[in-house]
């Protein structure tokens, strides 16, 4: 059986790789990316089940390529949960405007099993 593939768009060493490693212990493959830049373009092309996202980022707007992503007819199924730090916060509602799941980078965390089950809750 095919692991399902995770994006999973950060700059921060933590949680990132923190993410990461729990996403590889519930079975996922995962596809990490720095650059908000190359998000829709790569979920195109790879076809994640998932993507998850840091909001604190040096590099582009997080909520931008969330809401591009949501936009576009063929990745907008993809169900995103963003993520933030205290730095990362007023980023937050952008991130929910555009259609994320948004919770805070301890919580997804402490309870990403639940979260991933939320976000992949098909309606």
């Amino acid at each position: 059986m095919t692991q399902p593939l995770a994006l999973v768009l950060y700059e921060q060493l933590l949680p990132g790789t923190q993410l990461v490693n729990r996403l590889q212990d519930l079975k996922y493959r995962v596809q990490a990316l720095t650059d908000s830049g190359a998000l829709v373009a790569t979920a195109r092309q790879e076809k994640p089940m998932i993507v998850l996202a840091d909001l604190v980022s040096s590099r582009g707007s997080i909520s931008q390529a969330i809401a591009e992503l949501r936009s576009s007819a063929d990745t907008k199924h993809i169900p995103v949960i963003a993520f933030f730090s205290e730095q990362g916060a007023a980023a937050a509602d952008a991130a929910r405007q555009a259609g994320a799941l948004v919770v805070s980078d301890t919580a997804i965390l402490n309870h990403l099993p639940q979260f991933l089950d939320q976000a992949l809750n098909v309606e």
